[in-house]
């Protein structure tokens, strides 16, 4: 697990920047650091310090989370577990749980899973560019493995 760990932070910092204070993102949603919404109301400022401790709080969270609802990834290579937590970071762990990729990659249909990434592009409901890049780098190190 401390493998995919490392390698999902490394995936979060690299595509959620951190910004030290509070701000609206694409959706709306208040967040602040390295994309944490939980508690985020407008004003508010983190140190750096904060931003990177809260991260490995949360990402060691949501990978747990990740684990008991695909349990099939403890059985695989550590890239499979960090571009699944890296997607259940960004869209939350109930979207993740009734995901293709959740349920394709506990079938161990490693190819469908890795491509179904390629479906969570939008937010509001229209395409992001940013998102679409992140959901090919997911689906690239979930195959990676």
């Amino acid at each position: 697990m401390k493998a995919a760990l490392e390698l999902l932070v490394t995936l979060i910092m690299r595509f959620e920047g951190c910004r030290l204070t509070a701000y609206q993102d694409v959706a709306g949603i208040w967040t602040i650091g390295y994309g944490e919404t939980l508690g985020v109301k407008e004003g508010m400022v983190w140190t750096q310090a904060q931003a990177e401790s809260v991260l490995r709080m949360r990402v060691a969270q949501f990978l747990l989370g990740v684990y008991h609802r695909a349990p099939m990834l403890w059985l695989e290579p550590p890239e499979r577990a960090a571009a699944c937590g890296s997607l259940a970071y960004n869209i939350g762990l109930g979207a993740f749980n009734a995901s293709t990729v959740k349920r394709k990659t506990n079938d161990g249909e490693w190819q469908a899973a890795a491509n179904a990434f390629l479906l969570w592009n939008k937010a509001g409901g229209r395409v992001v560019n940013g998102l679409t890049i992140r959901r090919r780098a997911e689906r690239g190190v979930y195959l990676s493995a």
